[in-house]
């Protein structure tokens, strides 16, 4: 008793250093943001009992109870965050709905700095951009196996960050003594749906500046009646008199398929708005000044090289930062990314200090302040305002580190990156001939995403054969052993098939391809696509090898067997079915419930003072 109160005293003491931890103080930082309640900062934490602390048992039933009522909701969202400007405080949250809702005090922070453009983007009027941070060590994960696996690798639900979608309006208010308005609404989850929540708070935000707190509990009510996002479901999300209809992406969906077609509304509400996608985003829009250096940066974002976009505002950075992570896709990018950060970030001296190499992450940034701090870094791109030159955007060129000094530093990508493959003249000349015949940017879109998709599939086709070709075969899976194990990958071995089975049967690119693919073993992207890809296979040989176990023998088997030896038998089936149910390996119910029927009458068949022994267990 006296061990187990020590634990909960030393998980209370724990809680409470990390939820204290100050704000990171730089040069120029204003007052660190606050939580405020009624008008009033929370400057103190409330006394805690010790059984209160940060992962204790109390806690725990606690915030489970609260968020019952929030199922639904917390599908889509974490939270709703107000972050208003404060003349004393600086950027406080004002509001976070649902109020149960458990935020650390480092997550307020970073929300709060987050949620508003810096002071040398001006941007007035309406903003929207999208960031993403890091979550507070010792969190409680949404637990979903199933969502994510049969979602996409690259929409599936993150474990460890948040991504924030933020409406921010600043406008001129005589009435306030600043002389504007300055507040920002901010959708927070663990869901890449970036098309669908930018979507939803141009519906919401509007109103919301008009009728404040009460408005927002009835979207947050109106929220927590969709139905979960579904891999491969078509759903109606009703929103504010609007209904919205999404198509959830499987894993299983076909590459660049043709997008959701609209289905029958037989329910009372409005006709449904479709959207074509939840997550995509104006490509050619986010690359028209980029478009010669295309091979370039997705051979960047392939390796996972550490890179910064210096942009005029959060909105341009964000946009460029998220679809040059979705360039590899179907690829998930496995590396740090920030759509937007600041020198306020928690992050920020980590992925800045000079004693050691720039971390594989991709930033988005407004200040001129980073071209200063990031110059050892190795790529950095520059992008101002969009120029034309004639009918067609002027492109941004490729220049010398050495040039990047000054704050004026002028549009480019600086960067001493050689490209392992041949530029796609076909491609850019038929983009900027699209331009000049005026054609839509959502064509122009789809062009860019089609090619860039062809480009992924191209280099990633070889890994997955070579891959496949590492699974033990199903004939050498038996009842009576335990299942194979897949093949160690060879690097060397796979270089080799790139003759008869590489990237050039499908691909129209030249270049070294082997020299591209040498560098990308040692990327992050390469380690997680391999773990991902050997979890799957080691899954299925799970399930292989349970059906071959039902399909087998087991009551002949223990005919001559001893009292011990049955036993151990049994304690290994059950270890398997918990590990299947755990795990959701795919395999058949009627697998499941036919070994655990052959659980229940071999331990019938033991003696009945044995029977009530493996029954409880």
């Amino acid at each position: 008793m006296l061990i187990f109160q020590a634990h909960l005293y030393y998980c209370y003491f724990c809680s409470e250093s990390m939820g204290l931890d100050p704000p990171l103080q730089l040069l120029c930082a204003p007052q660190a943001p606050l939580l405020l309640i009624s008008g009033e900062p929370n400057l103190a934490p409330a006394a805690m009992d010790p059984l209160d602390g940060f992962g204790s048992p109390r806690r725990e039933e606690a915030l489970a109870d609260s968020r019952s009522g929030w199922t639904r909701f917390s599908s889509w969202l974490e939270c709703v965050c107000v972050v208003t400007f404060d003349l004393e405080l600086g950027q406080a949250i004002e509001l976070v709905y649902p109020q149960d809702v458990k935020l650390t005090e480092k997550e307020k922070t970073s929300i709060c700095y987050l949620s508003f453009p810096d002071s040398y983007s001006g941007c007035l009027g309406d903003t929207q951009f999208t960031f993403r941070l890091r979550q507070s060590v010792g969190r409680q994960s949404f637990k979903d196996d199933i969502y994510n696996r049969d979602a996409p690798a690259t929409l599936q639900r993150e474990t460890a960050h948040f991504f924030g979608y933020v409406y921010f309006r600043q406008v001129k208010d005589v009435s306030v003594k600043r002389g504007y308005f300055q507040k920002s609404l901010v959708l927070v989850s663990r869901l890449p749906y970036t098309h669908l929540f930018h979507s939803v708070l141009q519906i919401i935000a509007p109103e919301f500046f008009e009728k404040l707190e009460p408005f927002l509990e009835a979207v947050c009510n109106e929220i927590d009646q969709w139905p979960n996002p579904s891999p491969g479901q078509t759903l109606n999300l009703p929103i504010v008199g609007v209904v919205l209809q999404v198509r959830i992406p499987s894993k299983t969906d076909k590459p660049g398929g043709s997008p959701v077609r609209q289905i029958a509304n037989e329910s009372p509400l409005p006709a449904p708005t479709l959207l074509p996608t939840i997550h995509e985003l104006d490509l050619f829009k986010c690359f028209q000044s980029v478009l010669i250096h295309l091979q370039m940066l997705w051979e960047l974002m392939l390796l996972g090289e550490p890179l910064v976009v210096m942009a005029p505002s959060p909105t341009v950075c964000s946009e460029t930062i998220l679809a040059l992570v979705s360039s590899i896709s179907p690829l998930k990018f496995c590396c740090d990314f920030r759509p937007y950060f600041t020198i306020h970030d928690s992050e920020f001296r980590e992925y800045t200090t000079r004693t050691q190499a720039p971390p594989n992450v991709v930033l988005g940034v407004t200040n001129p302040f980073f071209i200063k701090t990031f110059q050892n870094w190795p790529h950095i791109v520059r992008l101002g305002e969009i120029k034309m030159a004639g009918d067609l955007p002027k492109q941004v060129k490729v220049k010398k580190l050495s040039k990047l000094k000054t704050l004026d530093t002028k549009p480019g990508i600086y960067t001493a990156y050689k490209t392992f493959l041949h530029k796609d003249k076909i491609l850019i000349k038929r983009l900027l001939k699209g331009i000049q015949r005026k054609r839509p940017s959502e064509a122009q879109s789809a062009i860019l995403r089609r090619h860039l998709l062809e480009l992924t599939q191209s280099f990633i086709i070889p890994l997955e054969r070579y891959m496949a070709s590492l699974m033990p075969l199903q004939r050498s899976v038996t009842p009576w052993k335990t299942p194979p194990q897949v093949r160690p990958f060879s690097q060397d071995e796979f270089i080799s098939t790139l003759d008869h089975t590489g990237p050039q049967l499908t691909s129209m690119l030249r270049g070294d391809w082997m020299g591209l693919y040498r560098k990308f073993f040692r990327s992050p992207n390469f380690d997680g696509w391999y773990r991902q890809r050997h979890r799957e296979m080691t899954q299925k040989l799970e399930s292989l090898h349970l059906e071959t176990i039902c399909d087998a023998d087991l009551m002949g088997w223990t005919k001559d067997k001893s009292e011990v030896e049955i036993v151990d038998l049994i304690l290994k089936l059950r270890e398997k079915l918990i590990k299947a149910r755990r795990q959701q390996l795919q395999v058949k119910d009627e697998v499941l419930d036919k070994l655990d029927a052959f659980i229940n009458s071999i331990v019938g068949s033991l003696p009945e003072d044995l029977q009530p022994v493996l029954n409880a267990r």
